[in-house]
Formats: structure tokens, sequence, C-alpha cells
């Protein structure tokens, strides 16, 4: 727990995703998810969801291996990125302050001890929209796209570690967060660990990189509206012949309603779907689960799918 039930971190403000396909992977981002383009510069292109007040969610970058590049976060006032950046700079792993990119103002970029690239900021321009995408509803950011999978909002980041246990401590530390589950393996460490900012209960989480190689990511997630809205993502997904790799299914960790997927370049992309299910209570106990209860599976008994322990980017094999 951190000792405020206060949060200097608002939550995440976007996510950069390395791609070897760029053509493929932003037709998947751009038609596909009905994210809307809002510009390009040099090799990549910055895209948003159709919910997100600020400018951008997702900046797609042309590389030679998928991964993830920047992640960045948005902090609650001015006052608590000083807080975070104190804090950074005392654990020894800041890097330093750039110019925000579109949209955002100055930025405080460090990184965990696997080597995952990270910034923080809070000046951020609020979208616009224009006469193509204005919304009936003023309580929105844009209107609907009523196509493809509509993918709300960016909900979650889940990054591979070397050390899941020194990487959670270390983010648990620098942004503030709070716990909210993880997995315990019989031999004390974990295999993975839940970590969330306000009232959601997650939005970072770290796994084990069973291949101990550092800086890699096992998945970003997108928000849907309902259960639904994943039924038709899967039909959506298998017509345009993208690879499913698990769900439509229930998890039993965070009682999530998931679909997976491998987005053209090889990243693996979730669409999630987490309910009502909300941490209230400020004095939340962390929940913690054995490895004998997580082979029972998932919520209503099916197996964890093989490569979801072994599939992350980039592939070692290029590196």
């Amino acid at each position: 727990m951190t000792a405020s039930a206060s949060f200097d971190v608002a939550h995440i403000g976007s996510v950069e995703l390395l791609t070897p396909s760029f053509e493929k992977s932003l037709w998947f981002f751009r038609d596909l998810l009905a994210m809307r383009v809002i510009e390009e510069r040099g090799d990549s292109v910055f895209l948003r969801t159709w919910d997100e007040y600020e400018l951008y969610t997702i900046k797609l970058t042309s590389s030679k291996a998928s991964g993830v590049g920047r992640t960045t976060f948005r902090t609650t006032s001015a006052d608590a990125l000083a807080r975070r950046v104190a804090e950074i700079e005392q654990l020894g792993l800041g890097d330093g302050w750039v110019d925000g990119e579109i949209g955002t103002g100055p930025t405080y970029m460090f990184h965990d001890p696997d080597g995952h690239s990270m910034g923080v900021y809070y000046e951020s321009e609020r979208y616009v929209a224009g006469d193509d995408d204005r919304p009936a509803l003023k309580n929105q950011a844009s209107a609907f796209p009523g196509r493809g999978v509509n993918a709300r909002r960016l909900d979650h980041i889940n990054y591979l570690g070397k050390d899941v246990e020194a990487n959670g401590e270390f983010l648990k530390t620098a942004l503030a967060m709070r716990e909210s589950e993880r997995i315990r393996l019989d031999s004390g460490g974990f295999a993975a660990w839940w970590f969330h900012f306000s009232l959601k209960s997650y939005d970072v989480v770290y796994s084990d990189d069973w291949t101990k190689h550092g800086n890699r990511l096992h998945h970003i997630a997108f928000a849907a509206d309902t259960r639904e809205d994943i039924l038709k993502a899967a039909d959506i997904f298998l017509e345009n012949g993208i690879h499913i790799e698990s769900g439509p299914h229930k998890h039993a960790i965070n009682q999530t309603f998931f679909l997976y997927v491998y987005e053209p370049g090889g990243n693996r992309i979730e669409f999630a779907n987490a309910g009502a299910r909300l941490l209230l209570d400020p004095d939340q106990p962390v929940v913690e689960w054995s490895e004998t209860e997580r082979k029972k599976g998932q919520a209503w008994g099916m197996k964890t799918i093989s490569t979801f322990h072994t599939h992350g980017t980039p592939p070692v094999a290029e590196q």
C-alpha cells in the first residue's frame, strides 16, 4: 500500500509500439480498431482511440523488430510530477527531461531495472473534435466510430521482466502505485504482479520473462464497453486473418473478460472488459494466488495457453 489514499499518477498516457510490418500494423489499428491518425512524424504515426481526451494513445513506429518503446504516464498535478521526479532521481534510474511529444508538456524520462523506457508528464492538450468526428453527446471526446472493434481507450500494459519483484518494487515506489493482485511461486518469488493508480483494479503488470532477456513486452490492452463487443471483435479478427491466441474468456485474476490477438507486427494485443469491478476500499488487501490455484486455469476452467508464457516482443531470436 502507498502511504496515502491519493494518487500522484492519473493513468497511462501513451505507449509506443514497434513494428517490422508498419503498413499492416497501421491497417490493424486504424481500420480494425477504428483509431484515428493524428499526425505522422518520420517513421512514426500517432493514433488515438475515440474516447481518449488527450491527442494520442499509440505511437506506432517502424522498426526492425516488434516490441515496446516509450510508455508515458500523466500525473495528477504539477506538484505530483515534481514528487515523482524527485523519487525517481533518488532511485537512480532517471534519464532527464525532454520535450513532450504531440500535445504533452515537459516529460521526465526514466527506465525500470529491466530497461523499459518510461516518462512522466503533467501538461497535456485536450483533443478537440472536428466536423467529421464531433460527438452527439458533449461528454465524450469524439464521435463513436461505429465500425470495426471501436477501441474506446487504452486500458493497461503488461511488461515482461527478468525480475518481477525488482521491477515491481521500483515502479511501485517511482510512481506511487498500489498492488492489487499477484502470483507467488512455490519458490517464493512472483510470477506476475498487478498494480493500479486509482479505482481501476490494474493499470500496469509485470510478468516473468522466461528468457531473462529484458526490455520486452507481454501485451497492451484496450478497453471495450461490453463483453459483447469482445465477442464481435473475435469475429472481426477471424474474418480479417488476425491470429487469435486466446479467448474470449474470463480471467480469474481481476476477473477481466478478455481476448488476445497478435497484431501484424507480432505484438500481443488484449481487448479487456473488467465489468463493474472497482477497488473502492482505501485499505483493499492484496490478493495473492498460489501456483496450485493458478494451475486450475482461468475463471471458468480454461487452461492458460502455453504461448501466454513464452511469446513476447521483441522475439529474442531477433536480438
